[in-house]
């Protein structure tokens, strides 16, 4: 009798684990379907309309003074990078040929 006792209890105890287990994720399962069918209800219908301030988008001024100036600040500075890389270019070239009396051909410049 004591050879099938200790089966017959750890089934016991392995189908209540079992079901416990298959319970709580059957009920979090179905807790996780009811919450996302409320958020996604949420999300199709249209909320009440609120009476917010403008948004930051809606409240900056377009100014195009400042967008002229901001335009030809920046292509100042771009031509002095230009112009610093065209040199760098140049200068390495000038050392290689006083150095190595290569005729280089021009690189391409993007």
């Amino acid at each position: 009798m004591s050879v099938l006792l200790g089966p017959i209890s750890g089934a016991v105890i392995a189908g209540g684990v079992y079901y416990g287990f298959s319970t709580m994720i059957r009920t979090r399962t179905e807790q996780h379907i009811h919450d996302l069918h409320v958020l996604s209800t949420r999300l199709a219908e249209p909320g009440a309309p609120t009476h917010a301030p403008p948004s930051a988008f809606d409240r900056i001024e377009h100014r195009p003074f400042r967008v002229l100036l901001q335009s030809g600040w920046n292509h100042q500075v771009e031509s002095m990078f230009r112009d610093a890389r065209d040199f760098s270019t140049w200068a390495a070239d000038w050392g290689r040929q006083k150095v190595y009396g290569e005729q280089s051909t021009p690189r391409k410049t993007t």
